[in-house]
């Protein structure tokens, strides 16, 4: 059996001792080693976190700034086909008059030639008519 004496409380003793210098040798620095590798760890994952965010913001800003984009590209093709619109309209207005002025001359021109054909034909008509007399009655008018 076990006989407790005064060697159980040297050796409780140098058990303590050594557990005191190990705490202080060892296990204090390994444990402050982890804590600073698990505060690093959580801000990194804080940054990560943080980094996240702001991409998704950047992603909704980019986003937002495309719509717009597109928005107004949108109108400034609609914009640019009315201005068109009304430029075709202008210049088919300006066609019709310059078309409408050429008739119009073409006309004019069509009635003088109409006229001075008409008053040579008129000449000629009262020549024929006695010409064709004569020859009916066979004499002269």
């Amino acid at each position: 059996m076990i006989m407790p004496d005064y060697t159980l409380f040297l050796q409780l003793a140098n058990f303590l001792f050594l557990l005191f210098i190990l705490n202080i040798l060892l296990y204090r620095p390994v444990r402050q080693i982890l804590g600073k590798r698990r505060a690093e760890v959580d801000g990194l994952q804080n940054s990560v976190s943080d980094l996240e965010g702001q991409a998704n913001r950047f992603a909704g800003e980019l986003e937002e700034s495309m719509a717009k984009t597109r928005k107004s590209g949108y109108e400034e093709k609609e914009s640019l086909k009315s201005q068109g619109l009304e430029e075709e309209k202008a210049v088919l207005k300006e066609a019709a008059k310059a078309s409408g002025e050429r008739m119009g001359q073409a006309r004019t021109e069509m009635e003088k030639e109409l006229q001075r054909a008409s008053g040579a034909l008129e000449k000629e008509i009262s020549l024929f008519s006695r010409e064709l007399a004569e020859k009916i009655l066979g004499r002269s008018v």
